[in-house]
């Protein structure tokens, strides 16, 4: 079979991999057939970065842990690419008693058991039966294991009872593309929060973390956030943003500062930056008791962050990789009820054959889609 795979910066070809089999009894094979690029994807793709963060890692400049995600050469190819996807079930082990043949589902992109310690407190992100190292994870090359990228002809997925996750009927598979990791994401970053204080405020710092930021501003809109201030430089997601009802405010392109905040205080800041600067700008954006959620990377070793301020201001700074899993049944569902229209940060949309060109757009959200099996329940295969 064929899997998408990333040779270095600007430098993606379809290669041939052995077929994923049953290789457990409660495994199930999966055939992708909408596939969302992730916000973190673009940093090799568009960078020459393998070497330099190697260097960086080597002088104390880049935290050790990445090594542990992403090898002692960051995403030195080839590595299989891609962990967001919507796949059609296509053969099950006989212990996979929840999944069907044909049945449409999300993908989570960290594999988890769903019975170990970590995953029964809601961090599936941090298995311990399926981690060999920091993450078990697809697309991130075989320091987080053996299971490759999802833009492929089939994936394995273990643990399939535990794993997929049902797409509700008359959900437009594009509209949760990114469901398996940016959307859910970003759920977690705004949703919580809002039930614990309604109507907040918030705050969004659209830039590295594109999509997640987008997705955001919108379900905070859609769970009635009082105010939603969506900040960027980039036009292209200034529109979006506006288009899912969040108030936009462009800024040059450069450091963030304090100045460039409309309002004084918020309930919660989401911030996508990337950036220290942008970690510090939106603790200090916080009414007192509220919560910074930052979703990019912050590759440096000794980030600062402003405790003393957070300290008398009472701040909670809830950082960490996204636990998917768990709150993928509830967004489904709201998705489902509501028609959340998260379609909207797909900025482009192209199809699965041309995925080496399209993977490497750049645009704010891609997503490669084909057509499914549509193969019927009567046609289950099992191992």
């Amino acid at each position: 079979m064929r899997e998408l795979q990333l040779l270095g910066a600007h430098n993606l070809q379809w290669r041939d991999v052995r077929d994923p089999v049953v290789v457990d009894p409660r495994d199930a094979i999966v055939r992708p057939f909408v596939a969302g690029r992730c916000d973190g994807d673009t940093l090799p793709i568009h960078r020459h970065v393998s070497r330099a963060m190697q260097v960086g890692i080597r002088v104390g400049l880049i935290d050790p842990v990445v090594a542990s995600i992403c090898g002692a050469v960051p995403f030195k190819g080839p590595i299989g690419i891609g962990h967001e996807c919507v796949a059609e079930v296509v053969e099950v082990g006989p212990a996979a008693t929840g999944v069907d043949v044909g049945d449409i589902v999300v993908v989570p992109w960290a594999v988890s058991c769903g019975d170990c310690v970590p995953c029964r407190r809601g961090l599936t992100a941090k298995c311990s039966t399926t981690a060999t190292s920091t993450l078990a994870a697809y697309g991130f090359g075989p320091v987080s294991g053996p299971w490759g990228g999802m833009v492929a002809d089939r994936l394995r997925v273990p643990f399939a009872d535990h794993m997929l996750v049902k797409v509700p009927g008359g959900v437009d598979p594009l509209r949760v593309a990114a469901a398996s990791d940016n959307l859910a994401d970003a759920w977690r970053c705004v949703v919580p929060g809002l039930a614990a204080r309604p109507g907040g405020s918030v705050l969004v710092l659209g830039g590295a973390g594109q999509s997640i930021g987008l997705y955001a501003a919108g379900l905070a809109v859609a769970h009635g956030a009082e105010v939603v201030d969506y900040i960027d430089h980039r036009p292209e997601r200034l529109a979006i943003a506006e288009k899912l009802g969040a108030h936009v405010h462009p800024v040059k392109k450069g450091k963030l500062r304090a100045a460039d905040i409309p309002r004084p205080r918020y309930d919660i800041a989401v911030e996508g930056t990337s950036t220290a600067a942008g970690v510090d700008v939106a603790l200090r954006a916080l009414e007192p008791g509220g919560s910074c959620q930052p979703v990019g990377y912050y590759l440096p070793r000794g980030t600062k962050v402003p405790l003393m301020h957070m300290y008398a201001n009472d701040a909670t700074l809830n950082i960490g990789v996204s636990h998917v899993r768990p709150v993928l049944p509830e967004l489904l569902e709201f998705i489902a009820q509501t028609g959340f229209p998260a379609e909207l940060v797909n900025t482009t949309v192209a199809e699965w054959e041309d995925a080496p060109h399209a993977y490497q757009a750049r645009t704010t959200k891609l997503v490669l889609q084909r057509p499914p099996l549509g193969l019927m329940q009567s046609e289950r295969v099992y191992w």
